[in-house]
């Protein structure tokens, strides 16, 4: 009898929780400006999605040498990417204008976390062991 009412009472238990739903509000990333903050190795990324083009400002270090002094000269960089949505989780990129055989391997991007204006991400480019983490943070 001890036993048939602690089931009733775990019976009862369940059928009172709330369904949750999980509300799918990732697509906020697929379009606007976008920030990726400076991290060893590179500076400030400025992105905007606009469709299927994803643009990235940045700024690049460049040595300059001459026969006597190499000297660094930093530049504004612009590249164009298209952007192609496997799923909400998960997107492809690839130049427009690849400068070299590695500009022409496909980015492979996963979205890990998100959170209100941000998301993190692992992304690999074309089919190698490199990975890179960062998190993009949704400015407009």
């Amino acid at each position: 009898m001890k036993k048939l009412v602690y089931l009733a009472f775990f019976i009862a238990l369940l059928s009172s929780c709330n369904e949750v739903t999980v509300v799918d509000n990732n697509n906020q990333f697929k379009q606007g400006v976008f920030e990726i903050p400076a991290g060893e190795g590179y500076s400030k990324t400025i992105i905007t999605r606009i469709d299927s083009l994803q643009i990235e400002e940045y700024t690049k270090s460049v040595n300059i040498s001459t026969d006597s002094t190499v000297s660094k000269r930093i530049e504004k960089r612009i590249d164009t990417l298209y952007i192609k949505w496997k799923n909400n989780f998960s997107y492809t990129l690839q130049m427009k204008s690849p400068k070299t055989a590695l500009d022409k391997d496909l980015i492979f991007v996963k979205i890990t976390k998100i959170t209100e204006n941000s998301f993190n991400f692992i992304a690999r480019i074309g089919y190698s062991d490199f990975q890179q983490k960062g998190t993009v943070y949704k400015v407009k």
